[in-house]
């Protein structure tokens, strides 16, 4: 008798963690491409069939998606949000909503990191906090796409300006607690968002700056 007490079940991606998870890896190819010092991005995430099924929907849009269209029936198309309300990303997302026709969305941003220990030494005062993180000598750039669904899946990608190579990205659920926590604030009616909105200088051992 085999006793598997303790063992636990292997967990196997579903459609939509799949997609999720290459859109994310999609949105982060494309801006290690522009290259650093970017402004933040705000993508909607729409289901590709969806936009398939789009009649007026302009052809040269339609062979693209048709052509990089991985067969995923949950597939994924990230679209660029312009004009948004806020002053920076944490206000930006505490004021954003939804359609129904968005099934996800998703952050790019940069931001300055540091050691824990650094952070616990910062001063309190945010203008010399500032050039405290700027001229740290520890400190270290990052690239950090999110992505939720409203379904309540995420995922992350996360890549430091000192390592800039594909193959050292880190990936996972749960890489930058605090905004993925402010995406999936976006999915709430209103009235429940509360503090639930905005990073709230969450996003890991970083100096958060909007």
């Amino acid at each position: 008798m085999v006793d598997n007490i303790g063992m636990t079940e292997p967990h196997f991606p579903t459609n939509t963690e799949l997609a999720l998870a290459q859109a994310v890896y999609e949105i982060e190819r494309a801006a290690s491409g522009l290259g650093w010092d970017r402004p933040t991005t705000v993508y909607a995430l729409v289901p590709t069939t969806d936009l398939l099924e789009i009649p007026e929907l302009p052809e040269d849009m339609r062979e693209h998606l048709q052509s990089t269209w991985n067969g995923n029936p949950a597939a994924l198309t990230a679209v660029i949000q312009e004009d948004l309300p806020g002053e920076d990303l944490e206000d930006t997302l505490a004021q954003l909503g939804w359609p129904d026709s968005v099934a996800g969305a998703a952050v790019c941003t940069e931001r300055v990191m540091v050691p824990p220990a650094a952070q616990e030494n910062a001063p309190e005062d945010p203008v010399e906090a500032v050039e405290y993180f700027a001229n740290h000598p520890d400190r270290d750039e990052v690239r950090l796409v999110a992505a939720v669904m409203r379904t309540g899946e995420a995922w992350c990608a996360v890549r430091a300006r000192s390592h800039d190579n594909d193959d050292e990205v880190g990936e996972g659920s749960d890489l930058v607690p605090g905004l993925v926590e402010a995406l999936f604030a976006t999915f709430l009616p209103a009235e429940e968002r509360g503090s639930s909105g905005g990073c709230g200088g969450d996003c890991g051992n970083c100096s958060c700056g909007g």
